[in-house]
């Protein structure tokens, strides 16, 4: 069972690998969420109406351009805040208000270029943008599920990979799935993610659970 499962791992990174290969423009992404996204539905049913309406994107480019303007190694973030829980099919969760952040080392062009960008994958969730802010973003991947990103002062997010201890109930699934398309996502679990800036009127601090998802994307 190990061998079969290490063989489906490395079919499914060839192929994003190969996907990449023919893309204009692809890299990593991750995604933190207020809600469980890997979840039983007893626990999603303590959470949707109450909780998961705010949620942070993050974009970096490996190499590539958008609408003619390179972005290699720049990153855009975005942080989001709803009217219902995120991935509810019965509660519509628009209008959306959304902050972004561009990479301090963007020239005028790429800014513009990154917030086009994310707002083509996003949609609807980035149409109303309060706030534009402009800082240094970092992002390290550690090892597989394992990301590191800050973005200045505003935005933290720190996850690892899902372990066996991470099943509570025995019913898991990726209960909401990413928020974006990609070429291949995973769950993960966030040990830590924070928003610290100004414009959506709430600022958070979380920890220890099962509320994010990396991966990558290709277009």
């Amino acid at each position: 069972m190990r061998k079969l499962m290490a063989v489906m791992l490395g079919a499914t990174f060839a192929m994003a690998a190969a996907v990449r290969s023919r893309a204009a423009i692809a890299g990593d992404y991750v995604e933190v969420r207020s809600a469980d996204v890997f979840t039983g539905p007893c626990f999603a049913n303590s959470q949707v109406g109450l909780e998961g309406n705010e949620a942070i994107m993050a974009w970096t480019v490996r190499e590539g351009t958008w609408r003619g303007v390179r972005l290699n190694v720049l990153s855009v973030v975005a942080v989001v805040k709803t009217q219902a829980t995120l991935g509810d099919v019965d509660h519509n969760p628009y209008p959306a208000a959304a902050v972004l952040i561009l990479d301090a080392r963007s020239t005028g062009a790429q800014r513009q270029a990154l917030q086009k960008f994310a707002q083509s994958q996003a949609g609807r969730l980035l149409d109303h943008v309060v706030r534009v802010d402009v800082a240094p973003i970092s992002t390290e991947a550690i090892e597989h599920g394992a990301i590191k990103l800050t973005a200045g002062k505003l935005v933290r997010i720190e996850t690892r990979s899902l372990c066996a201890a991470d099943h509570l109930c025995g019913n898991e699934e990726v209960y909401y799935p990413p928020l974006v398309k990609l070429a291949h996502s995973m769950p993960a679990f966030t040990l830590e993610e924070g928003f610290s800036g100004q414009g959506l009127g709430v600022v958070w601090d979380r920890a220890d659970t099962r509320s994010a998802f990396v991966g990558t994307f290709a277009l």
